[in-house]
């Protein structure tokens, strides 16, 4: 497929994509490098019709264009909520099932089962799609994508959320498909750039910058540039920290679990978990999609239903013995990917900051002034003060998650849970954070757990770890505990 894009500009209150002149010729794939913005979601819309253009400023040949993008993932998840039947059902509607998914695209009953398996979906094809993880997730939308038959796949980050295995097949299964199938694969991680794209276009700020070849890519400055941008802003970012600081104390244990599992009717995802966390401990959470690191945060968090099935201790309250979730949840930030699809209220970018020292899902309550100060002071060292009142669901899918991370730190928690924190981001927001979360574990102005598939992402400071392995003997996980106290850092928290 050919595809000539001149003199194109679209721009909206939170971003723009511009190209002066871009020829994509046929059968040629392309990486796509963007140092801010959502890049891949703009490029996929613009290809697919989404938006209203000059005919003779985008020329494209004939033939089917499909994406895979975080947004499309979203947009399909809510769809999903909206079809909700549980008040008519004697089970919770779990979704349209992950074969129905595909087959939806596909029509054909052979292809749909030849993707489930090439995609390592056979296990799934029977679940519902809003009980899948991050990371089945994405192999379901890739999945979908490459049913329609597409001549040209855009790829937005297609490896966000995968676990070491799964990058690692599926970056083989794109080789393969590359010797058949055109793709534009955009990436904010310069390790996950495929061997086999030798032609990378690098925006700036939502413009086309220049377009090169791979020998001229990896001599390129960009990357040097954005690191010493990113350790600027997370030490502001740590001065703003220092300036509001406040002080927690609790007695040990911060929290323990007693023989901890999670079952249902049909399986049961882990058992057997005993983790103690003492001050000043920081952890990372490990393990392949689908085992249960969300469910077991969600036991700490107090949203899964079976925290109060479990032997639970925390904040020195043992769960269920009459504490308030709120009373829990003041101690705790959080951010993962199930929050940021529950964060579809109206409000303003400002609110999203503000509704953190509320632990709500909104603003309902009126702010202080100096609430309002620290939650402008964020959106300042995160370059959004331009878009203080504009609505949450208005901006990119990274500036949200950006606001999210943001609301979870704001009130400096003693808790800081982070369920794959850099979904999304681009790689100046993804440097930002890292840097930020190393210095807060350093100098322990909150306690870390810690959720990353990258081994680019461990933090230093993390010297303790849940994995959860599988046992065959109960066919379930059993999580196995490892801790280094020794090389822990002290606790200071003050």
């Amino acid at each position: 497929m050919h595809i000539s894009i001149n003199q194109f500009h679209i721009e909206s209150s939170t971003s723009q994509l511009a190209i002066e002149q871009w020829d994509i010729t046929d059968g040629q794939s392309w990486g796509v490098f963007a140092t801010e913005g959502d890049i891949g979601s703009a490029l996929g819309c613009l290809l697919c019709g989404e938006y209203d253009v000059d005919a003779a400023k985008v020329q494209i040949s004939t033939g089917r264009i499909a994406q895979v993008s975080l947004v499309e993932q979203q947009r399909l998840l809510e769809e999903e909520i909206a079809k909700d039947d549980t008040d008519f059902l004697d089970k919770i509607d779990t979704g349209s099932t992950v074969y129905a998914l595909i087959f939806q695209q596909s029509q054909s009953q052979s292809l749909t089962e030849q993707l489930i398996a090439d995609l390592d979906l056979e296990h799934l094809k029977l679940s519902g799609f809003r009980v899948l993880s991050t990371g089945e997730t994405r192999r379901v939308m890739l999945a979908r994508a490459l049913a329609s038959k597409p001549d040209l796949v855009v790829l937005d980050n297609p490896f966000t959320g995968l676990d070491t295995a799964h990058r690692a097949s599926l970056a083989h299964y794109l080789a393969q498909l590359a010797k058949t199938t055109q793709m534009i694969v955009t990436f904010n991680r310069e390790e996950d750039i495929p061997d086999w794209i030798e032609q990378i276009a690098l925006f700036n700020h939502g413009k086309l910058d220049s377009v090169m070849d791979r020998a001229e890519w990896e001599s390129h400055p960009v990357i040097s540039q954005i690191k010493a941008q990113s350790t600027t802003q997370s030490e502001q970012m740590l001065e703003l920290i220092h300036r509001y600081q406040h002080s927690h104390h609790f007695d040990n244990p911060v929290f323990e679990i007693r023989d901890g599992q999670v079952a249902y009717t049909e399986k049961t995802i882990f058992t057997e978990l005993n983790w103690r966390i003492e001050n000043g401990q920081h952890w990372q959470i490990k393990g392949p999609n689908g085992c249960g690191k969300s469910t077991l945060l969600g036991l700490i968090f107090g949203d899964h239903p079976q925290c109060y099935s479990n032997d639970i201790q925390i904040f020195g309250n043992k769960r269920g013995s009459g504490e308030s979730i709120w009373q829990i949840k003041k101690n705790i930030g959080m951010v993962s990917s199930a929050l940021h699809l529950q964060y579809r209220v109206s409000c303003k970018a400002i609110e999203v900051i503000l509704s953190g020292f509320y632990d709500s899902i909104g603003l309902y309550q009126q702010p202080s002034k100096k609430e309002i100060q620290v939650a402008r002071e964020w959106l300042a060292i995160l370059h959004m003060s331009e878009h203080a009142n504009t609505s949450f669901r208005q901006l990119e899918y990274g500036q949200q998650r950006l606001l999210l991370i943001a609301r979870a730190i704001v009130k400096q928690p003693a808790l800081l849970i982070l369920d794959e924190p850099y979904q999304g981001l681009d790689y100046l927001g993804r440097r930002l954070v890292k840097n930020t979360l190393e210095l807060i574990a350093k100098e322990n102005l909150s306690q870390l757990l810690y959720v990353s598939h990258y081994q680019q992402d461990k933090l230093e400071s993390i010297r303790n770890e849940v994995e959860f392995i599988y046992d065959h003997s109960v066919n379930c996980y059993k999580p196995q505990v490892t801790t280094n106290i020794e090389s822990q850092y002290k606790s200071h928290m003050v």
